[in-house]
């Protein structure tokens, strides 16, 4: 499955494990996808408040330095960010876990290990309603 994205389609995605980032960018791009990967809490901190918002985030609950929940709030306290789709991806499957994420902004939430036509799926949703 191939998405209809266009050139500006940019994809930030915060992911501390590097086979899991590195899986993520691969079909991404391979969907047309520009991605910006950050590697840690403090890394996402800095591209949220230094550059124009993504088309989308992609972003993990446990990181190094500043967690997942922290991250939504800040980007949704940035007036450029505020409508940006985020999609937590995380190996967190408490109930707690997912209405927090919810409750700070996020719009979507998937378990890991995840199903990557899946992901695409979800992604396709959000890009559809920004059309």
């Amino acid at each position: 499955m191939t998405l209809a994205v266009g050139p500006a389609t940019s994809a930030l995605v915060v992911e501390d494990d590097e086979h899991i980032s590195y899986l993520l960018q691969f079909i991404l791009e391979r969907d047309g996808f520009v991605v910006h990967l950050a590697r840690d809490g403090r890394e996402a901190k800095q591209f949220i408040e230094q550059n124009p918002p993504p088309s989308i985030v992609l972003l993990d609950v446990m990181l190094p330095f500043l967690d997942g929940f922290a991250l939504v709030a800040l980007l949704r306290a940035q007036p450029a960010w505020k409508t940006v789709p985020v999609i937590m991806l995380t190996a967190k499957t408490q109930e707690k876990d997912i209405v927090r994420a919810l409750d700070e902004g996020a719009n979507d939430y998937i378990v890991k290990p995840f199903q990557p036509a899946e992901l695409l799926a979800r992604i396709k949703r959000f890009s559809s309603r920004k059309a």
